[in-house]
């Protein structure tokens, strides 16, 4: 099976402009994303796809492979699917991976795991990790996940989801298993080809999440669950802390 690791890096950031291009002990953010991909067993190819050039002659810099896509995608699965078409389409590879690369410390076994479930049938995967902490589950910056029985979702939100009526809120964490959504997927190549032809969904404008999208028109995400649940730096605090982890490393 081929499968294609793409990273969408876009140049702009409403709340940590340009992140990507921070630089840690010698290396970026999105250099760090990449390297973990190398050490995947899994991956046939990786590709930065990008909408700066900032951001290619970066890449270029540390011998990584690039492309330019439109500056006019609104999510990393548009981008995708533009830097698909630049490598064959459909005809070239089975799955694409979607990894953000804004996730430093991505950890090489959850990509693994997420392809080692692709057999064809499955039509979009995407990983979770379980909340440890209260402030976790009801942040609506982390995304929760309910997974069925098939081991697909059920729903995304940024509530805490299931509510468990018969508990008493600081009690649901000691009782039970919530899941955070983290945000990588694997799509089969046709699915990746029809996700952007779909107008946006009333749940996905409420939610700002681009998978309900898929799921209100009836696409199956089977989930997995990860090794670790990654580093995301989506502000300068955030930033900071990774520096303040690694230094101690």
């Amino acid at each position: 099976m081929k499968i294609l690791g793409i990273i969408p890096a876009r140049y702009s950031s409403s709340r940590f402009p340009a992140k990507l291009l921070k630089t840690i002990h010698g290396k970026s953010i999105l250099q760090m994303v990449y390297e973990q991909c190398e050490k995947t067993q899994s991956l046939s190819k990786i590709v930065v796809a990008t909408d700066h050039e900032a951001i290619f002659e970066h890449v270029e810099g540390f011998h990584g492979e690039v492309v330019m896509t439109s500056t006019k995608h609104e999510s990393g699965t548009d981008r995708c699917a533009e830097a698909l078409k630049l490598f064959g389409g459909n005809s070239s590879y089975d799955y694409v991976v979607n990894i953000q690369g804004d996730e430093p410390l991505i950890d090489p076994n959850t990509i693994d795991g997420l392809c080692s479930i692709l057999d064809d049938k499955i039509e979009i995967a995407s990983a979770c990790f379980p909340i440890g902490k209260m402030e976790d589950l009801l942040s609506p910056n982390v995304v929760k996940v309910v997974i069925g029985e098939k081991k697909q979702a059920l729903y995304f939100s940024r509530s805490p989801i299931p509510h468990i009526r018969d508990q008493k809120i600081d009690q649901w964490l000691e009782h039970n298993v919530f899941y955070k959504h983290l945000g990588i997927y694997a799509y089969r190549v046709d699915i990746l080809e029809k996700l952007g032809k779909y107008p946006m969904a009333k749940l996905e404008s409420q939610e700002k999440l681009e998978q309900l999208r898929w799921l209100s028109n009836g696409f199956k995400i089977n989930m997995v669950e990860a090794t670790s649940e990654g580093f995301g730096i989506d502000t300068e605090q955030d930033f900071e802390r990774l520096k303040q982890f690694l230094d101690k490393k």
